[in-house]
């Protein structure tokens, strides 16, 4: 038996308010901040029947849907863990020891890229650059940037996020 995918009546909702902010035809313009909703609703990742129904909802094929939700890195097309670590990779982050701390959270953690740990708590997903070259090395964890990491700040974080203290916003 599948289970059917709908979003909560409040959820709809909010689809619903999102597409009415632009013209009659342009319902794909809703689709980045509805892919969100779906992840945020569909347990933090978007399966291919979250995709196929979130195209029905806007009135668009669904291979228009997987062009978006696999070409933007902010969408997971698998589960992750309840704590994504994005850690910046690019020029100004790597020169400034992000290699080092991507190599921290792998052993301390014990998985590699992409990949989630046993409890599911964390998945390690290396980033391109996250825009804040300034503030480097830096991670991005739920919306919120950590910056100017040194292993005792990412461990220091890792240690909060297990003890639920970490908002995710």
């Amino acid at each position: 038996m599948s289970e059917t995918i709908a979003f909560k009546p409040e959820s709809l909702e909010q689809v619903h308010k999102i597409i009415a902010r632009y013209p009659e035809g342009r319902q794909k313009s809703a689709l980045l901040p509805v892919l969100h909703l779906a992840q945020k609703e569909f347990g933090g990742w978007l399966d291919v029947p979250v995709m196929d129904y979130v195209a029905g909802l806007l009135s668009i094929k669904p291979i228009e849907v997987y062009e978006v939700a696999t070409f933007y890195t902010m969408f997971n097309m698998k589960p992750v863990g309840k704590y994504v670590l994005e850690v910046c990779r690019t020029g100004p982050c790597m020169v400034r020891g992000s290699e080092k701390i991507l190599d921290h959270i792998r052993t301390k953690l014990n998985i590699k890229d992409g990949q989630t740990t046993e409890d599911g708590m964390f998945t390690l997903k290396p980033a391109e650059c996250l825009g804040a070259c300034g503030y480097a090395p830096m991670m991005q964890l739920g919306k919120f940037f950590h910056e100017n990491l040194t292993i005792e700040k990412v461990d220091e974080i890792l240690e909060l996020c297990r003890e639920g203290q970490v908002d995710l916003g």
